[in-house]
């Protein structure tokens, strides 16, 4: 099960992604020199945030900023870069300087903001990590301090519950220098505030649901959290029918929803030990495979499934939900992403319309390139315009179409209207 160990689960009935707590949240995102990525910053970000434009206007780059990060502390640095190409393909076309990500968040409403800081680069063709900090202001005075500060395998931190700028910094060198300082010293439990930050990132979950993949026939046995690609949606619906009747009932009630003609979905157990996923129409009385499911019908399970997990990831990345499903059910789904963010933080990646009339525009950032082939993003939450068209009752999937954003225009390489 991998990032499920890392995730206290909760007995019978809804729980959510820690006993009783709030999630963490993302408060602010800066990224540079990460493909088209040379230099965006996002700051106020919302429980439900969703970036919206144009096909390459950088939407799935700032998705896999996220799924480069949750790699890294998967398998490690070394291997999350070469995926991606290494520094030739990775960093900024012309940028100069290492790739780097930083983000700031809160590990529940109220305590210090914590901003996590990694820069890397590449000697003799291997990442190094050139920077990495974890930087908090304790108290309402003071200037934020360093807790966590190392560079190329060598640094310093301080221990403790609540570490102090006053406290002793102890140095603990690592393996290699394309270690990173959070991955390792977050296993030590002297160091609560690493591993917090640790398992925050373990438990991400950055979704590339598949149809195909859920139409699979895995080995039986429950799984608690549904897989990146959904292959494994079969195990989980196993196991929330052992463990969370309740849950998976109102799951498949609200597929009936979307989907009226779907009366069941049951996942048994085969003879030779694969687990079997079929669904029921009305008005037949027998099943079809999942594999001669629809797509839509298979891709709305999984959400649904994956928004309603009684346990669920920190955060949670969706790319392009609107891929096989109707347009009218887009509104809904964006409704559920917004009900979901009580217990974890969501990032939509989208360029629906229909997905976007469900929004606010404090839930927006609308991304382009400029003239020099760069990603820029644009919070609509400052647009007086787009306020001023809300509130005369219109709804931002029109005003996105309209071109009243003022930017993202799909049909102008500079991502501005045309005039």
């Amino acid at each position: 099960m991998g990032d499920v160990d890392v995730i206290e689960r909760v007995g019978r009935g809804d729980g959510m992604t820690r006993q009783g707590a709030a999630p963490p949240r993302i408060e602010r995102l800066t990224v540079k020199n990460f493909r088209a990525l040379r230099h965006v910053e996002m700051r106020d970000l919302t429980p439900l945030t969703v970036l919206l434009g144009p096909n390459g206007s950088g939407k799935s780059t700032v998705f896999d900023v996220f799924a480069f990060l949750a790699e890294c502390f998967e398998s490690g640095l070394r291997s999350a870069w070469d995926r991606r190409g290494r520094a030739r393909e990775l960093k900024s076309r012309g940028g100069e300087g290492p790739v780097l990500i930083e983000f700031a968040y809160r590990e529940q409403p109220g305590p210090p903001l914590i901003t996590y800081h990694l820069e890397v680069d590449e000697t003799n063709g291997k990442p190094v990590v050139v920077k990495e900090w974890l930087r908090w202001k304790r108290r309402r005075y003071g200037a934020p301090f360093r807790f966590l500060d190392y560079a190329g395998g060598v640094g310093q931190v301080v221990s403790g519950e609540q570490p102090d700028a006053q406290d002793d910094r102890i140095d603990v060198p690592l393996s290699s220098p394309d270690t990173l300082a959070v991955n390792a010293l977050g296993q030590l439990a002297e160091n609560p505030r690493v591993v917090a930050l640790r398992n925050f990132i373990i438990g991400w979950h950055v979704s590339y649901l598949s149809s195909e993949d859920a139409r699979a026939q895995p080995e039986a046995g429950p799984h608690e959290q549904l897989s990146k690609t959904g292959r494994n949606l079969a195990n989980v619906i196993q196991y929330l029918s052992e463990d969370y009747p309740g849950r998976l009932e109102s799951i498949f009630r609200k597929l009936r929803e979307r989907v009226p003609r779907i009366q069941s979905v049951t996942a048994d157990p085969m003879p030779d030990g694969r687990l079997l996923l079929q669904i029921r129409d009305a008005p037949f009385s027998e099943p079809v495979m999942a594999r001669f499911a629809s797509d839509g019908t298979l891709k709305m399970l999984a959400y649904l499934v994956l928004l309603h997990d009684p346990a669920p990831p920190s955060f949670v990345g969706i790319e392009e939900p609107e891929n096989f499903l109707h347009p009218r059910l887009l509104h809904g789904l964006a409704e559920e992403c917004r009900g979901a963010t009580d217990a974890t933080q969501i990032l939509v990646t989208t360029h629906s319309p229909f997905f976007l009339d469900a929004l606010l525009p404090r839930e927006v950032r609308v991304l382009w390139r400029d003239d020099h082939g760069y990603t820029r993003c644009h919070a609509l939450d400052g647009n007086d315009k787009v306020k001023a068209f809300m509130d005369a009752g219109a709804q931002l999937g029109n005003l996105w179409m309209e071109g009243r954003f003022g930017v993202g225009d799909p049909l102008n390489a500079g991502g501005t209207p045309m005039r």
